[in-house]
């Protein structure tokens, strides 16, 4: 199709958080994670919002989750997200993709959220902002249920190959992330944009003459109080506790790259 795309990564590019590990509280509250899991979940989403993951450390994480989910039944997950997304979510889009996201849409062009978050998280977000074709992990479910199986991992190279099958001008296209992971997509595009970008990001936006724009509302960082992770609970945990950080289950591996 001859139509102009706009590309979304998920996680710290519209959201100022983890689409994955944002619902800890709620899945806790519901019964599906132990205490331990969902303080597990909030060490590892601290982690991710103060420095960011490499491919590595995301793959890390990404198979600790599927042992987690395995066996949640699909209709509760997805009952937690839609009911929760203005508790959760909503609050943590930035103002600036929002915006960016109307801009778009009022030029014709399609939108789509390229995210290595998984169909039942992204689903009620694109909602939210009005974007009606999303690209997702797609986890295995057999009667009803999560096996833990995953049947399309969305990151990387992966995210290309799936935007080139859907047939758009890519030369007039645009995409917006935040991680180095997503270099293929961005250089795939005509108008590539770094938004909040890693330090890998940044390098090679600034080799290749690729743009840089610093999302910032919401503000602070932890839309969220809760009972594990403020702002200022968070950073004394990284302070006081940053052996246990690299211990938890959930945090993608001991070296930081």
């Amino acid at each position: 199709m001859s139509t102009p795309a706009a590309f979304f990564d998920l996680d710290k590019t519209v959201i100022a958080t983890s689409s994955a590990l944002a619902y800890g509280r709620q899945f806790f509250k519901n019964g599906l994670i132990t205490a331990s899991q969902a303080l597990a979940l909030s060490y590892a989403q601290t982690a991710f919002l103060l420095q960011g993951w490499s491919g590595g450390q995301m793959d890390s994480t990404r198979d600790k989750l599927l042992e987690m989910v395995a066996g949640w039944d699909v209709a509760k997950v997805a009952e937690i997200a839609q009911t929760t997304l203005h508790e959760v979510v909503t609050p943590a889009i930035y103002e600036e993709a929002r915006e960016l996201i109307a801009w778009h849409k009022r030029q014709g062009h399609d939108v789509v959220i390229v995210s290595a978050s998984v169909r039942d998280l992204v689903a009620p977000i694109a909602t939210e902002l009005g974007v009606d074709r999303i690209l997702t992990s797609e986890l295995e479910v057999r009667d009803g249920k999560y096996t833990g199986k995953l049947l399309t991992y969305n990151k990387g190279v992966r995210k290309i190959t799936r935007v080139t099958e859907m047939g758009y001008d890519l030369g007039q296209s645009y995409a917006y992330s935040d991680s180095e992971t997503d270099i293929p997509l961005l250089a795939a595009v005509g108008h590539p944009v770094a938004v909040n970008p890693d330090k890998n990001l940044a390098q090679w936006a600034t080799d290749n003459g690729v743009p840089i724009r610093r999302f910032s509302n919401p503000v602070p960082l932890f839309p969220h109080p809760n009972p594990w992770v403020t702002a200022g609970a968070a950073i004394v945990l990284l302070g006081a506790l940053i052996a246990i950080f690299w211990r938890s289950p959930l945090l993608p591996g001991h070296r930081r790259t």
